[in-house]
C-alpha cells in the first residue's frame, strides 16, 4: 500500500523551502523573471553528470546554436527540487534534472508545467560507505547522506535500504538514518566522521573513494536492467516550448552536438567539463577523480523511458511519491528530427 505524506508529493512540498537557499548563481544568472524570445535560461548542476551541459557551455556550442540575438543565461543547481521549483516560479526556461524532480514536476501540475525532451546521461552513481562497512545490515544505525530529500540519489537510497529489511523515514530516524545535504559538505563531512557514507553522483562518489578511503557498497547500475538508468535528462517548461518552440529546437541542437563532442573524444569532454566546473566552484577535480568518473557516466540522448517508469513506482514505494500517470512527460518529436537529420538513431519511449 503506498503511503502519503501529508496528503501531498513530499519532495514537491519541500522544495519550496529549499529553493531560494539552494539556488545560486552562474554564468548570466537571470535573477528570475519572464523570458523574452530574446533569452533562453538554463538550469544544471556542477556535476559530471550534467557534463552535456558544463560542455556546451565552455564550448559556447549554446551559443552557437541560439545565434547573437538570443542570451544564454544559466543558473546551477545542488539538486533537483530545487531545479524544479525555479522552473515553476519561471526563474528559468529548461534544466537538466534528474529523473524523481522531474517526475515530482509532472504530477504537480497534473503534466501541464513540464516535459522532457531529450536524454542526457545515465549511471555514475554509487553508495559508497567507510570500508568497515561490508553489507547492507552494517548499515544499521549509520548516517547516510543523500544530495536533498526527494531527488533521485535520496529515493533511490530508500528505495534499496526498504528492500534490504531497513527502514527509514522522512524526518531522518529509523534503522538508517538519511541525512540530506549538499554535496560540498557530504565530502567534508566524511573525511570528519561524520557520517557514514553517501548515495552521491560523480564526481562525488569518486571523491568520497579517492579522497577519503571510502568504498562502493552498491554501484546503482548493477541495480537496472543492461546497466542503464537515466540520471540525467532535459526537462522544459511547456509554456515556453509553446511560445518559443524555435529557441527548444536550437536547445536541442546544442544538446545533440554537445553530447556528440563527449562522446567523440571523452578525454577533451573531460578537460572542457573539469574547466568549467574550476570556473564555477575554483575547484577543478583531481586528475584521478575525474577519469574515475568520466569511466562511470554514460552519455546518451535517449532518456531511457523505462527506468524512469521504475523509478516513479520506488518514490511511491517509499512514500514520496502519490501514484501518478506518467503517460504524455516524454516530448521528443523536436529531437528525433535533429537526430534523423543528422544521420542519428532516433529514440523511443
Amino acid at each position: 500500500m503506498v503511503r502519503r505524506f501529508r496528503g501531498r508529493i513530499a519532495a514537491t512540498a519541500l522544495i519550496v523551502l529549499a529553493g531560494a537557499g539552494t539556488l545560486s548563481a552562474c554564468g548570466d544568472d537571470s535573477g528570475g523573471g519572464k523570458a523574452g524570445s530574446g533569452e533562453v535560461r538554463l538550469g544544471f548542476f556542477p556535476n559530471i553528470t550534467h557534463a552535456t551541459a558544463l560542455v556546451g557551455i565552455k564550448n559556447k556550442i549554446y551559443e552557437k546554436h541560439l545565434g547573437s540575438g538570443v542570451k544564454l543565461r544559466t543558473q546551477s543547481f545542488n539538486a533537483g527540487p530545487a531545479a524544479v521549483e525555479a522552473l515553476f516560479a519561471k526563474g528559468i526556461d529548461a534544466t537538466y534534472v534528474g529523473p524523481n524532480p522531474a517526475i515530482n514536476a509532472w504530477a504537480k501540475s497534473k503534466g501541464k508545467a513540464v516535459k522532457i525532451i531529450a536524454g542526457a546521461a545515465s549511471g555514475g552513481v554509487a553508495l559508497v560507505v567507510k570500508p568497515e562497512i561490508k553489507t547492507a545490515a552494517d548499515l544499521k544505525g549509520k548516517k547516510i547522506a543523500t544530495p536533498q530529500k526527494g531527488n533521485t540519489q535520496d529515493v533511490a537510497l530508500r528505495h534499496w535500504l526498504k528492500q534490504q529489511g531497513l527502514k527509514t523515514d522522512l524526518a531522518g530516524g529509523g534503522d538508517v538514518k538519511v541525512v540530506p545535504q549538499e554535496n560540498s559538505l557530504t565530502l567534508q563531512a566524511f573525511a570528519e566522521g561524520k557520517i557514514d557514507g553517501a548515495w552521491v553522483p560523480e564526481p562525488f562518489a569518486s571523491r568520497l573513494q579517492l579522497e577519503s578511503k571510502g568504498k562502493v557498497l552498491v554501484d546503482e547500475k548493477t541495480l537496472w536492467p543492461g546497466g542503464k538508468f537515466v540520471i540525467t535528462h532535459l526537462l522544459v517548461r511547456t509554456d515556453f516550448q509553446k511560445e518559443h518552440p524555435d529557441l527548444v529546437k536550437k536547445l536541442l541542437e546544442a544538446h545533440v552536438e554537445a553530447n556528440q563532442f563527449i562522446n567523440d573524444d571523452k578525454a577533451a569532454a573531460a578537460k572542457v567539463a573539469n574547466d568549467q566546473l574550476n570556473v564555477l566552484t575554483g575547484k577543478p577535480l583531481k586528475p584521478e577523480v575525474l577519469d574515475s568518473t568520466f569511466k562511470n557516466v554514460e552519455f546518451t540522448n535517449d532518456p531511457i523511458a523505462s527506468s524512469l517508469e521504475t523509478g516513479a513506482k520506488n518514490a511511491q514505494d517509499v512514500g514520496l511519491l502519490e501514484p501518478v500517470d506518467l503517460k504524455g512527460i516524454y516530448d521528443l518529436t523536436v529531437l528525433n528530427s535533429i537526430l534523423k537529420a543528422g544521420g542519428k538513431a532516433e529514440v523511443n519511449v
